[in-house]
C-alpha cells in the first residue's frame, strides 16, 4: 500500500467509523426521547418501551481494502448487530463527547451500562453481557464492580479502542534473510498452510539457534508468508500462576485475532526451569499461531512442537550480508592531485577478514556496520579499523557476563624467552591469521570438522611468562582476551558444568575471542577410574571438553604449572605446546632491562648484579614496581637500596631465603 493509500484509508476507516457512532448516538438520542416522552405522557396507555427507530447499518465504502478495522472485528469474532453496538456504546464514550453526554443523561453518573443498550439499542439479547459471550470472553469490554449486573459500569479496553481507530501496525522482519534462513521460513509457512488447509489448529513451531542468528527475522518472514504480523514476548514475561496464564493466552488469542499476528516467545540461556515450564503451559492452551525460540530446545511432553534449527549465516553469506549492509562506504575516493585513488580492494580484503574472524548474525551485522556508516569520507584503511573495533565490541556483551576480560596492551618485546618458544608463540599467530584461507580455501574443514582449533599448552613455573605471552598475541590479532573463571564454570550440579562451558565457547566463537584457561590442570586433569557416579560424570565433563576444544575454531590457551597431570588424550588434542623454561641468568638480566618504563628515573642500577636474583619474570616485575613506589615516596630515583629491600619482601613471600651470594656487591 502507497502511503497515499494509507492516508486515504486511514481517513475512510475513520469516516465508517464515526458514521457508526452517529447511528449508535441516534438510537441514544431516541432512547431519550421517549424516555422525556414517558414522563410526559405519564396517563398514557400506550408505552413506547421496546420500540428502535429503523436506522440502517453503515454501508462498507467500495474497494476499501484492508476494510474497516470495526467490520474486521465484527467478523472474526462473530458479533452480533447488538454485541457490535454496544461495543460501539463504549467506544464512544472514549471518542465522542456528545456521545458520553448522552450516555449520562439517559443511564445516570454510571455512563454506558447493559441496562442502558437493553432499552436504547435495536436487537438486544441477553447473551451478549454473558462470560461466554464474545465481548466478554475476548475481554473487550469490561464490567466494573456492582452488585447489579445490568447496572455496572462498562468500559471498553484500551486495545480494542485503538483497533477500532485503525492504529494497529504490524512487525516485520528487519533483515533480508539468507538463503538457508528463507529456506527455513518457507517450511514453517508451508506447515501452517497444510493446516489451514485441512481446517486443522495450526502447530506451534519452534526455532532453536541464538537470538543474533536472526530467529526472530525468520519468524517474521514465515508469517510473512502466511499474510500474519508478529509479536514477541520475553519467556520471563509469561505468567506463572495458572490464571495468569489462562487470561494472557485469552487475551493474545484476541490479539491474534485482530491484528492477524503471531506470538513469538523468546527464552533466554538464563531462564530459570520455572520460566520454562510456564512457556510449555502456555503452548499447551494457545490454539492461533506461536513459535517459541530459543539456544536450547523447549521439552513439551503434550503437544507436538516440531522444530527448525537456525544456525548463523555461514562465512560466505556474512560477507555478503557485510557487502550489501556497508554498500557506498570505502568506496574509491577521486583521485588527488598526486594522481592516487582510496584501495577498495583493500577494503573488500577487510570484509573478508571480518567475516573469517568474526560470526556475527545479520542483526549484528547491520548495528556494526550502521555505527560507521558516518564515515563514509574516511579512508578505507580507517573505516576498516573502525569496522574492526566495533566488531569486537558488538561481540563483547555476552562473554562479559560469563569471563573476566583482560585488557592487553604488552608487545613481543616485553617478553623474554628462548628463540625456539618465540618462533612456536609466532606460528600461533600466523595460525590465526591464516585459519580461513587453509580451513576454507584450501579445503581442510570440508574433510573434516574435528581438529579445526587452534589450542595451545604454556608449561611452567608461575611467572615465567605464560600469560604475558597470551596477552602478547591477543593484542597483536587486535583480539579480546578472556580468562576463564572456574569458579563460574565447574558446577556440582550433574551437566551444569558442560552446559556453562558450552555457553563461553559460543560466546566466545561470536567474538573471535582468545581464551585463557589460568591453571587449567584444575579442569582439564585426567580422567579417573570410574569408582562411583561422580567420577562418572567427571570423566563426562572432561570428555565434553575434549570434544568441544577441536571443534572451537577460535584460539585457546591453557596455563598450567603441572603439565604432568593433564589428561594424555587431552595433550594429544592440543595444537602447540609450550614449555616456559624458568629463566638463567642471561634471560633474567634482559628482563631486568625491560622492566623499568622509559620514563622511570633510575640512578646506579647494576644488571649483571639483578641478575643474581633467582626468580622468575613476575617476581621481578613485582620487585621492580615495588621499588618504584618506595622511589615515588622519597622522590628519588630507583636505586639498588630500594630494589634490596623489595626483593626481601618478595622471597619472603615466595617462602625462599635470600642468599648472600645473589646479593653480594649491592652495597
Amino acid at each position: 500500500m502507497s502511503s497515499m493509500r494509507a492516508r486515504d484509508w486511514t481517513a475512510e476507516n475513520q469516516a465508517y467509523l464515526t458514521a457508526a457512532l452517529a447511528r449508535v448516538r441516534g438510537a441514544l438520542e431516541h432512547h431519550v426521547a421517549r424516555a422525556s416522552a414517558r414522563i410526559d405522557h405519564a396517563g398514557d396507555a400506550a408505552p413506547l418501551v421496546g420500540s428502535h427507530p429503523a436506522v440502517p447499518d453503515v454501508a462498507v465504502p467500495e474497494d476499501l481494502s484492508p476494510q474497516p478495522t470495526l467490520q474486521l472485528v465484527v467478523e472474526r469474532f462473530g458479533l452480533s448487530g447488538f454485541e457490535r453496538d454496544l461495543l460501539l456504546m463504549c467506544a464512544g464514550v472514549e471518542l465522542d463527547s456528545a456521545l458520553a453526554a448522552l450516555c449520562r443523561e439517559a443511564g445516570g453518573a454510571a455512563g454506558p451500562t447493559f441496562s442502558l443498550a437493553l432499552a436504547a439499542l435495536p436487537g438486544a439479547h441477553w447473551s451478549a453481557i454473558t462470560p461466554s459471550g464474545p465481548l466478554r470472553f475476548w475481554r473487550m469490554i469490561e464490567v466494573r464492580p456492582s452488585e447489579v449486573l445490568v447496572t455496572a459500569p462498562l468500559r471498553i479496553d484500551e486495545r480494542i479502542l485503538h483497533v477500532l481507530a485503525g492504529v494497529a501496525r504490524p512487525h516485520a522482519a528487519q533483515h533480508e534473510l539468507p538463503a538457508a534462513h528463507r529456506a527455513i521460513a518457507e517450511r514453517m509457512a508451508a506447515l501452517w498452510g497444510a493446516a489451514a488447509a485441512n481446517d486443522e489448529l495450526w502447530p506451534p513451531l519452534q526455532l532453536v539457534g541464538e537470538e543474533d542468528a536472526g530467529v526472530a527475522d525468520v519468524a517474521a518472514e514465515a508469517c510473512r508468508q502466511r499474510g500474519l504480523g508478529l509479536r514477541v514476548i520475553r519467556a520471563h514475561e509469561v505468567p506463572g500462576p495458572p490464571a495468569d496464564r489462562q487470561l494472557l493466552a485469552r487475551i493474545w488469542e484476541r490479539e491474534a485475532t485482530l491484528a492477524g499476528s503471531a506470538l513469538l516467545v523468546m527464552l533466554d540461556e538464563a531462564d530459570q526451569a520455572d520460566a520454562q515450564r510456564a512457556v510449555a503451559a502456555l503452548v499447551e492452551r494457545t490454539r492461533v499461531a506461536l513459535i517459541v525460540a530459543g539456544c536450547e530446545p523447549l521439552r513439551q511432553p503434550g503437544r507436538p512442537l516440531p522444530r527448525f534449527d537456525v544456525h548463523k549465516p555461514d562465512r560466505a553469506e556474512q560477507a555478503a550480508l557485510w557487502r550489501r549492509a556497508l554498500a557506498g562506504i570505502g568506496e574509491p575516493a577521486p583521485a588527488g592531485p598526486d594522481g592516487d585513488a582510496a584501495d577498495r580492494p583493500a577494503f573488500d580484503d577487510c570484509i573478508d577478514r571480518l567475516a573469517n574472524q568474526f560470526n556475527l548474525g545479520p542483526a549484528a551485522i547491520a548495528t556494526a556496520s550502521a555505527m560507521v556508516s558516518r564515515a563514509k569520507e574516511g579512508s578505507p584503511e580507517a573505516i576498516a579499523a573502525q569496522l574492526w573495533e566495533t566488531c569486537r565490541g558488538q561481540a563483547r556483551s555476552r562473554l562479559d557476563d560469563l569471563a573476566q576480560r583482560v585488557e592487553t596492551a604488552a608487545i613481543w618485546d616485553d617478553l623474554v624467552l628462548p628463540a625456539f618458544q618465540m618462533q612456536i608463540l609466532r606460528d600461533i599467530v600466523v595460525n590465526v591469521r591464516q585459519r580461513a584461507r587453509v580451513y576454507d580455501q584450501w579445503g581442510f574443514a570440508a574433510k573434516s570438522s574435528r581438529g579445526l582449533g587452534i589450542s595451545a599448552l604454556f608449561a611452567g613455573a608461575s611467572g615465567t611468562g605464560k600469560t604475558l605471552a597470551a596477552e602478547i598475541m591477543a593484542n597483536e590479532l587486535r583480539l579480546d582476551l578472556y580468562r576463564i573463571d572456574l569458579s563460574q564454570v565447574v558446577s556440582k550440579y550433574i551437566g551444569e558444568t558442560e552446559k556453562n562451558l558450552r555457553r563461553v565457547f559460543e560466546a566466545a566463537e561470536t567474538a573471535g575471542a582468545v581464551l585463557l584457561f589460568d591453571e587449567a590442570d584444575a579442569l582439564f586433569g585426567k580422567r579417573s577410574e570410574v569408582k562411583d557416579s561422580h567420577d562418572r560424570y567427571a570423566n563426562i565433563e572432561v570428555s565434553y571438553l575434549l570434544q568441544r576444544m577441536e571443534t572451537y575454531r577460535g584460539l585457546a590457551i591453557l596455563t598450567t604449572n603441572m603439565k604432568q597431570a593433564l589428561d594424555h588424550a587431552f595433550m594429544r588434542r592440543i595444537r602447540f605446546i609450550v614449555q616456559f623454561p624458568f629463566p638463567n641468568a642471561a634471560e633474567r638480566a634482559e628482563i631486568w632491562k625491560r622492566v623499568f618504563p622509559p620514563a622511570t628515573p633510575t640512578a646506579g642500577l647494576d644488571v649483571a648484579r639483578l641478575a643474581r636474583l633467582n626468580v622468575a619474570g613476575g617476581n621481578i616485575r613485582n620487585i621492580a614496581l615495588g621499588a618504584a613506589f618506595l622511589a615515588a615516596d622519597e622522590r628519588a630515583p630507583v636505586s639498588m637500596a630500594h630494589l634490596l629491600r623489595v626483593a626481601r619482601a618478595e622471597y619472603a613471600k615466595i617462602d625462599r631465603p635470600l642468599t648472600e651470594s645473589e646479593i653480594e656487591g649491592w652495597g
